[in-house]
């Protein structure tokens, strides 16, 4: 018999999500409360009206949270590691 942890992210007492490590669960209740906190301003869209569609969009910034940061200006892109030169002894 084998033993299994789960993490359980849990939202007025409905089970969203199981993970197998309490990193990714903690990430996904982070991203729900980021998903809470965008709902009311995007509803207070008047170009947006569907329910639905103001939910997914909250789901996708909250996904999205660092893209959405850089372009808000608020976190500076990741710099690419630039290649390094081969360099070759003559011998």
């Amino acid at each position: 018999m084998a033993v299994v942890t789960q993490y359980v992210v849990v939202r007025n007492g409905e089970e969203k999500m199981t993970f197998n490590s309490k990193a990714e669960a903690d990430a996904y209740d982070k991203m729900l409360d980021m998903v809470d906190e965008l709902l009311p301003l995007l509803e207070r869209s008047e170009t947006i009206t569907d329910e639905k569609t103001i939910e997914d969009l909250a789901f996708f910034l909250a996904r999205e949270r660092d893209q959405v940061l850089i372009a808000l200006g608020a976190k500076k892109p990741a710099k690419k590691a630039a290649p390094k030169a081969v360099v070759s002894k003559v011998a």
